[in-house]
């Protein structure tokens, strides 16, 4: 197989390596997109404007068997269908007219470096990959050999009912053969997320580092902190902070010693974004930058942020050199703080809180959030959504065993682990209010600068997690979801069981390989 790519590199038609104003100006010749008044490349990425989860597949076979997550998730594809897809798309790339060929590699910590070759057939993807993934040195392409591959065909169709898969788009992940194949959508950053599920399989299994759906960014005094969260929660908002640096918005691996990114750019939505809410992404986007799916404000070439004609899911894509702060390598230490972010609508849970291991490892299993009304097509009232360790459509392994690392990680180090909602307090969405983006940051300061080592806690009654008495900078009320709740407190307390049923709901499919202690990190419910 490799050797019929190899073989590829030499045709006329193959680009190896362009540098970002070559596949510029390939783009732009393409029709593949425009240029902003910023510089950046404006595409369009079709009919696809988002991840297809269930057009996800992962090669049955030898390598994978007895290991895999089974089920929505990680759907099987047999290993013949795999290959008669793949020999097709190599087909279709000898015969592409154009055909762009990127080396790059993953994770910053060098021991853990896993090299990529990527086969494109659109130029704007391939810059996608120049920014998002790491880039060798000029020494090192000299010798680059690539361990795995991803070849990436927008127009290529697959054959439903020929080819074993759901309809004409697909993303197949073989981790025998080292190959991820993706086909029929535009959307650039189904390959990102290839490569962070083979890392999410290989890194736990092979190296007993933690991988983590998370950001991360680094004070003055060196300390490190993890963000996660799904979206809407603030996660690239809260860990771009003007006073730290950047080490990554969104996949990093936890090692022994370090905290290290594994990519070398940012990938963030860019719906109604303005240069005081967030100056560092605003600034970012520049030539060398990619704005996915967005629109200019008419007879201009200005960015229109607050169009969402095409989809809500507009985005930026940018080396993270583009961020003044970054940190260079993108590695830091082991963390001082982690923050998990949660949008609750039902106004239940404390805008901060501390947990213990036993609830961190059933929250982190758990990652719940809720989307609220406007945010998706059809979503009119609150929606609970739970997604494994806060990305469960890229776990190759059961979500427990990443649980069970960060209780490993927890034992071996002085973490600590907050809770953070930065939904609604005083009633659940369209009678309470918002948590002020403000108050927000001075609670994850005030944790972070040891000011909640101090004060004194209460315990939350339906969920047992320890929340602070006071906080620097925040409103004494606001830290008591109850006490801000404008209703009576048995509406209160019905709104806490209705969250804690659905939480217990939602772990039953994780109880049978849950241990003990995750199982005491579980709410409450009372009797009413």
């Amino acid at each position: 197989m490799i050797n019929t790519l190899n073989e590829l590199l030499s045709q006329p038609q193959v680009h190896h390596n362009l540098t970002p104003t070559a596949l510029i100006e390939a783009a732009l010749a393409n029709q593949e997109g425009h240029l902003t008044d910023t510089g950046a490349l404006m595409c369009d990425t079709g009919k696809f404007t988002g991840r297809s989860p269930k057009d996800r597949f992962i090669v049955e076979n030898a390598a994978s068997a007895d290991v895999i997550w089974w089920g929505n998730i990680n759907q099987p594809i047999a290993p013949e269908k795999f290959d008669q897809l793949y020999e097709r798309m190599v087909q279709h790339l000898q015969q592409a007219s154009q055909v762009y060929v990127r080396d790059a590699y993953a994770c910053a910590e060098e021991e853990y470096r896993l090299n990529i070759r990527v086969y494109n057939t659109q130029a704007w993807h391939n810059l996608f990959c120049y920014n998002m993934f790491l880039r060798p040195t000029a020494e090192e392409l000299t010798h680059f050999m690539p361990e795995f591959t991803i070849i990436n065909i927008p127009e290529f169709a697959a054959e439903p009912t020929q080819d074993g898969t759901r309809q004409e788009n697909f993303a197949i992940l073989n981790l025998e053969k080292k190959i991820i194949l993706i086909g029929g959508t535009g959307y650039a950053g189904e390959m990102k997320k290839g490569v962070f599920s083979v890392l999410n399989y290989l890194l736990p299994r092979q190296h007993d580092v933690l991988s983590m759906h998370c950001s991360a960014n680094i004070g003055q005094k060196g300390d490190t902190a993890l963000f996660f969260g799904l979206s809407g929660t603030g996660k690239t908002t809260l860990s771009a902070d003007p006073n730290r640096r950047l080490i990554g918005d969104d996949e990093h691996g936890w090692a022994e010693d370090s905290v290290f990114n594994f990519e070398g750019g940012c990938y963030a939505k860019v719906i109604d974004l303005t240069p005081e809410r967030e100056p560092e992404i605003y600034e970012a986007i520049r030539y060398g930058s990619i704005v996915e799916n967005t629109r200019f404000v008419s007879g201009t070439r200005t960015i229109d942020y607050e169009d969402v004609s095409v989809t809500p899911n507009t985005r930026t894509s940018y080396p993270v050199y583009h961020i003044a702060k970054a940190v260079v390598p993108s590695v830091g230490g082991v963390p001082d703080h982690i923050f998990f972010l949660t949008c609750d609508a039902y106004g239940v849970l404390p805008p901060i809180s501390k947990l213990n291991k036993g609830q961190a490892m059933y929250h982190f299993i758990s990652g719940y959030t809720a989307k609220v009304a406007g945010t998706e097509t059809g979503v009119t009232d609150p929606e609970m959504v739970f997604s494994a360790c806060f990305g469960s459509p890229f776990l190759p392994l059961h979500p427990t065993a990443y649980a069970q690392m960060l209780g490993k990680k927890m034992n071996e180090t002085h973490v600590n682990v907050w809770l953070i909602n930065t939904g609604w307090t005083g009633g659940p969405y369209g009678v309470g209010n918002r948590i002020e983006l403000k108050y927000t940051r001075a609670m994850i300061s005030a944790a972070m600068q040891g000011d909640l080592n101090q004060i004194g806690y209460r315990k939350h009654s339906f969920f047992g997690m320890a929340v602070p008495n006071s906080c620097p900078g925040v409103p004494h009320k606001l830290l008591s979801p109850r006490a801000m709740w404008q209703y009576d407190d048995t509406s209160f307390d019905q709104a806490c069981n209705k969250l804690a049923h659905a939480f217990i709901t939602n772990f039953q499919q994780y109880e049978e390989f849950a241990d003990e202690e995750t199982m005491q990190g579980s709410p409450v419910p009372k009797k009413l």
